[in-house]
């Protein structure tokens, strides 16, 4: 937990609103806080833009980061995006070109300010992770730098959309959050009157965004837009790069660090989706510390040693037991100097014919497998918070349903750091198939400790752009990119590679079950192993967590409906997986707001039918205010015929326990090689 601290440079004023006026007329609004003598004495200023509700959504976390930075000597804001929160507008979608030119007449805005100093630099986790890389691109003039944490270059390989080409189970899951968190109203406290009219043209226009993501089943103009991937010279300003191995976006951070060219920097620790000052999963480190060595250095001018050091630093995860939640991950802190490294070794294992790996090639041989729909359905989640049980089980459950290749006890510790890659010769005895691939830590007892993942749609196996059928019987060879990682496979421990043809709920089934024959002998697996380092013990340490005052919020007990399972039943094989959502009851004193939030996310299937696969979600939100009771409650749900996958969704809006809209959805989507 970190440390509250009070005492800073700077006394720090607190400007709950103000609006940032765009040329269309539309009013952005903003939290500032801002160094007491900023009007005598400009500072640089940091800016955080996202969708979540400045003043009642993140307003507990914002304080303490925000209030740090402005003792420091910045002015610090957070930015509602248009649409949301307190600001004009109406909400379309996730990074939209309109959300990116706000945020370049926002930033221009914010640096013409008399208590700004003319430099402007962004930072944020997810969203404004996201949408710092996208804003960078466009090449705002005072924009300086940017923080980016648990974001992605690509939004088509690497976010909570598409998986390697199959259908992510957060896809539906993402839309149905967004959908209950779009239609909130703003704070007449901040808008006055117009809340109201405000409130009734955002549930007019709230849409589910699933109706818009499955008419882009690949990776199109669509997706294009907004991954920074498609042309990495657009960003000519230094990047910090920050996530954690627990976090579904880790990947992206080595492949900023191989592809931009300007100053740059990255950083994964073992943390899940959460900034490394605050994470669930330990050992956090001071973070906001960290932040502003890079800001002194890129904004003020001041060199704090920070572009001296390695180009890239990860924690290199020691081996652990099966769990399905860690709240500490033992390791150490390793790094490069530069990425890709030269230090690094890529060692190749053969798939044998006998189910070992070796690094001796074996003869070749035919093996197939048509996993069970209940493979996977102790996978855990996509994308992490690191407090419930987000991670998989013991990987032996799995391996019941999979190839698996084993190698012998390692005589000495293994460790690896990037993306293994698994080569793999196939034939499909369906026109359409899909592959996962497990790398595993089984320790002596047996025990089986999933590290790391990739799956792959095989109708994409040359592009995701374009998806070509499988030919029943005809050999193909495709390659498998597994999850960036740092691990130390310890000595007596052993290597596996486990091969399923389902992966559900993470990844929806292929319309029929496929039989895929691996040829053994001529398929591989490649293993980045790095060379421990003698350079390693000389890091400098990270200071420990510490953040400014946060804001009181007072706890309201309340029994949880829903939690964290699996269940299966034995009589008609049918298999549920519950992710609870959006769960709290609270209240927020210093505004008078009460919030009662409880959601679910439930995936079902019946094993022996991939048609039965069915994800629903029930999403309840209710805000208590001095000027009534707001409720949205939506429900949903997704399936699949062997052609179309149906989308049902309905909403309703309460006030003081009143009806005031209702609305249902019905649509067919084709299925598109998924």
């Amino acid at each position: 937990m970190a440390k509250v601290r009070t005492d800073f440079p700077h006394d720090v004023k607190i400007v709950e609103n103000i609006f940032i006026p765009l040329k269309d007329g539309t009013r952005l609004a903003a939290k500032m806080w801002l160094p007491a003598d900023a009007d005598d004495h400009p500072v640089p200023a940091l800016l955080e833009y996202i969708p979540y509700r400045k003043r009642d959504g993140t307003r507990l976390r914002d304080q303490g980061m925000h209030m740090y930075f402005a003792g420091q000597g910045y002015a610090s804001i957070r930015l509602d995006i248009r649409g949301t929160g307190d600001s004009d507008g109406l909400i379309d979608d996730e990074y939209t070109v309109q959300e990116q030119k706000d945020g370049c007449e926002a930033i221009a805005w914010i640096a013409a300010q008399e208590w700004c100093a003319g430099n402007v630099a962004m930072f944020g986790i997810s969203w404004g992770g996201f949408n710092g890389l996208q804003i960078a691109a466009r090449q705002p003039p005072a924009l300086k730098t940017i923080i980016t944490v648990g974001s992605t270059d690509d939004r088509y390989a690497t976010d909570i959309h598409w998986v390697g080409g199959c259908l992510s189970k957060d896809n539906f899951d993402w839309s149905s959050t967004m959908f209950a968190h779009n239609d909130l109203p703003p704070d007449p406290e901040i808008v006055g009157e117009r809340w109201r009219g405000m409130w009734q043209e955002r549930i007019a226009h709230n849409t589910p965004w699933i109706l818009k993501w499955m008419r882009h089943q690949r990776r199109d103009a669509f997706w294009k837009q907004g991954s920074v991937c498609e042309d990495f010279s657009k960003i000519k300003i230094p990047v910090y790069a920050v996530s954690g191995w627990a976090d579904n976006y880790s990947e992206s951070v080595p492949r900023l660090l191989e592809k931009l060219s300007g100053p740059r920097m990255g950083l994964v620790g073992p943390w899940a989706h959460s900034y490394p000052q605050d994470a669930a999963v330990a050992p956090s480190i001071g973070w906001l510390q960290e932040a502003l060595r890079w800001f002194d250095h890129w904004l003020k001018g001041i060199d704090t040693g920070i572009m001296k050091e390695p180009m890239y630093r990860v924690w290199m995860q020691d081996s652990v037991p099966p769990r399905t939640c860690y709240l500490e991950r033992p390791g150490r802190w390793v790094a490069e100097k530069s990425w890709p490294s030269p230090r690094i070794k890529f060692a190749k294992y053969s798939l044998g014919a006998d189910g070992s790996l070796s690094q001796r090639k074996g003869a070749a041989r035919k093996l197939s497998i048509c996993s069970p729909l209940w493979v996977g359905a102790g996978a855990g989640e996509v994308g992490r918070y690191g407090e419930d049980a987000d991670w998989a089980v013991d990987q032996r459950e799995d391996d019941g349903g999979s190839l698996v290749f084993t190698s012998a006890p390692l005589t000495r510790k293994t460790e690896i750091l990037g993306a293994p890659q698994l080569h793999l010769e196939f034939s499909s005895d369906k026109p359409q198939a899909l592959v996962a691939v497990r790398l595993n830590d089984v320790a002596p007892d047996g025990s089986s400790t999933r590290i790391t993942v990739g799956l792959l749609n095989l109708t994409h196996r040359e592009s995701h752009e374009q998806a070509t059928p499988l030919v029943p019987g005809k050999t193909y060879r495709a390659t498998i990119d597994l999850d960036d990682i740092a691990h130390v496979f310890p000595n007596g421990h052993r290597i596996a590679v486990s091969i399923s043809t389902t992966y559900w709920p993470i990844a929806w089934p292929s319309p029929e079950l496929a039989t895929l024959t691996i040829t053994a002998g001529k398929s591989s697996l490649e293993l980045p192993v790095r060379s421990p380092s003698s350079q390693d013990k000389k890091l400098r340490a990270f200071a420990e967590p510490e953040q400014a005052p946060d804001i009181e919020s007072i706890a309201i007990p309340f029994e949880r409906k829903h939690r964290r399972s699996v269940t299966r039943d034995l009589l008609s094989g049918k298999i549920t997986v519950d992710f609870p959502r959006w769960t709290l009851a609270q209240d927020i004193p210093d505004i008078g707001q009460t919030q009662i939030c409880e959601c679910l996310s439930r995936y079902t299937i019946t094993d022996g039918d991939p048609l039965s696969a069915k994800v629903e979600t029930d999403f309840r939100i209710e805000f208590r205010r001095p000027h009534g009771t707001i409720v949205h409650h939506s429900t949903g749900s997704m399936t699949s015929t062997a052609t179309h996958f149906i989308v049902e969704m309905r909403l309703d809006v309460f006030e003081d326990g009143a009806s005031i809209f209702q609305r249902t959805w019905n649509e067919r989507f084709k299925r598109d090689m998924v």
